[in-house]
């Protein structure tokens, strides 16, 4: 994903780079986007789907109010771990929710680089069509991240969403 516009499907998940900062990635899930949006806002179910297979979250927290922090741990068999501290900006049930996104320390620093995501939860005949807009501070961030893996990253992890909502 080196330029504007360029785009790719990674199994169900498109994957949009708008701009040198700008990422956009859709997905359509085969439930309510009320359900959907509990699975991405409540604890327990996140600890359900959230991380690709090889890193599934172990902790989770989430203190749903603009301001409220999700801070969350996943873990690799080998028992390395990877933090992540998301910042609420907005929540609007069940449509949209607004947060800055970046990894952390166990106590929640934030470790740089930051993003900022809005995920946006639009009903479509009992499906969900999910649109998740990336804006980074920098192209150097955004490029940095995108070669950490975060396109397959994260597109596993919508599989295991998928999983998740499938079993009711």
């Amino acid at each position: 994903m080196a330029n504007e516009g360029a785009q790719t499907v990674t199994d169900r998940t498109k994957v949009e780079q708008i701009s040198d900062r700008e990422l956009a990635l859709e997905r359509v899930f085969d439930a309510p986007r009320e359900l959907v949006f509990k699975a991405w806002t409540e604890p327990e179910r996140l600890l359900q789907w959230w991380g690709p297979r090889s890193y599934p979250t172990v902790v989770c927290t989430v203190d749903l109010r603009p301001g409220g922090v999700w801070h969350y741990c996943m873990r690799s068999a080998e028992g390395d771990e990877a933090w992540g501290r998301a910042e609420y900006r907005e929540i609007v049930p069940p449509e949209r929710l607004v947060y800055v996104d970046a990894f952390s320390d166990a106590e929640g620093s934030v470790i740089p680089p930051e993003t900022v995501i809005t995920l946006t939860f639009e009903e479509q005949d009992g499906k969900t069509l999910m649109k998740s807009h990336s804006l980074y501070a920098s192209a150097e961030e955004m490029q940095q991240v995108i070669g950490m893996g975060m396109v397959e990253g994260i597109s596993e992890t919508f599989d295991r969403l998928d999983e998740y909502l499938a079993q009711g």
